[in-house]
């Protein structure tokens, strides 16, 4: 089979296995007496009668278990792939740093230490920058509109692409919504107040900030509260108030900043050896694409409503919320397209995803502006 109808095949299965997903588990709640009882029985017990042969894999992580939110991704994928073959499919979720470094998961997949890792594809920038776009690129698309360029916009087929240069293919299987603008030991109001800055930001956020004049590091989760505390970095970015809270950033820096205009909407994959993923049966194919495709629902609803309350304690408990100034904004945004068009001169993978994705976000900017902008804005307007 050619590698682009392979591709496009792959792509065009994770929302056809949707319904597959629903079947399998209509079936088991109707057997087991209800979804939970499903899960938790499926992998102990699993059918001796089945024609489909048993498999374990081992999934390499970037993150530390004490992140449940993040980390769950990987966990849900497992439970979903376990209840839907009754056990025969087996998933080990590995925390960052098991196994090795949480930044290293792709590289890990390719050498075949694992046949499979959730992360985020914008950790492996330097490897092709065009990865970026798999994750989220400074502002670009929320969450809804990341899954409709990925789904619907020809995103998955694009990143698809690029990482078969890896041997891997991916699944989006995870999204933390818009983020946050980071953890700053002192105010940030000026382009001044950031020249010298030592920031913990990756991607090409992290570029960006670059040309803004801060130093900046790519430091693994469950690194980075000791950078902070003793000082070796001036600020950070995560996720948003229910991890950061976890990992302590309040206890270390007073100032909170928003928005994320880095990551908008930052999807997070499962990442496959094709060489594991062509040797399953279809069956197991679609089944791993349906859970990633659940995954990738549920984290975003689970942060959604996890971080409101989070939020809600860190202010109460003396964080000082801040949004960036304009000047530093406009700025961001200009440097943020600037790196792009410079990227797509140099890199062709990149051009060939950032053309298309640049079109789509245009029209889809405007879409979200007609149906959603006018009605955030009055309810922001007109509290009740």
């Amino acid at each position: 089979m050619k590698r682009r109808e392979f591709l496009r095949g792959t792509a065009a299965g994770v929302l056809g296995s949707a319904a597959l997903t629903l079947a399998a588990c209509t079936s088991a709640t109707t057997e087991q007496g209800g979804l939970e009882d499903a899960t938790d029985s499926s992998a102990d017990a699993p059918s001796q009668g089945s024609a489909l042969p048993a498999v374990e894999w081992r999934i390499g992580t970037s993150w530390p278990i004490s992140l449940d939110t993040i980390y769950g991704g990987a966990q849900t994928v497992a439970e979903r792939v376990a209840a839907m073959t009754n056990g025969m499919f087996k998933l080990t979720p590995l925390p960052a740093g098991e196994l090795f470094p949480g930044l290293e998961v792709l590289q890990n997949i390719q050498q075949g230490t694992v046949e499979a890792g959730h992360t985020a594809a914008y950790y492996y920038v330097g490897l092709n920058s065009a990865l970026a776009f798999a994750t989220s690129a400074p502002f670009g698309l929320t969450a809804q509109q990341q899954n409709a360029w990925l789904y619907h916009g020809g995103g998955l087929d694009a990143m698809r692409q690029v990482f078969a240069q890896f041997n891997v293919i991916n699944f989006p299987a995870g999204n933390t919504g818009t983020q946050m603008g980071g953890w700053f030991r002192n105010e940030i109001n000026t382009l001044a107040d950031l020249q010298g800055l030592r920031m913990r930001i990756p991607g090409l956020g992290g570029e960006v900030m670059v040309r803004l004049g801060v130093a900046t590091q790519t430091i693994p989760g469950g690194e980075i509260y000791q950078a902070l505390q003793t000082g070796a970095i001036d600020a950070t970015e995560w996720v948003g108030p229910y991890d950061d809270q976890k990992l302590g950033f309040n206890e270390v820096a007073d100032f909170y900043y928003t928005p994320g205009w880095w990551e908008p909407g930052p999807a997070l994959d499962l990442q496959v050896s094709l060489d594991a993923y062509n040797k399953l049966p279809k069956e197991y194919q679609e089944i791993l694409a349906a859970a990633a495709y659940t995954a990738n629902i549920d984290m975003l609803a689970k942060y959604d409503a996890l971080n409101r309350i989070a939020l809600d304690e860190l202010l109460t408990g003396g964080v000082q919320l801040r949004t960036y100034s304009d000047e530093i904004m406009v700025a961001a945004q200009q440097a943020s397209f600037e790196l792009f068009e410079e990227n797509a001169a140099n890199n062709p993978d990149f051009k060939a995803v950032y053309e298309p994705w640049k079109e789509f976000r245009s029209k889809i900017y405007t879409w979200s502006q007609t149906n959603e902008q006018p009605f955030n804005i009055f309810v922001a307007n007109n509290p009740i």
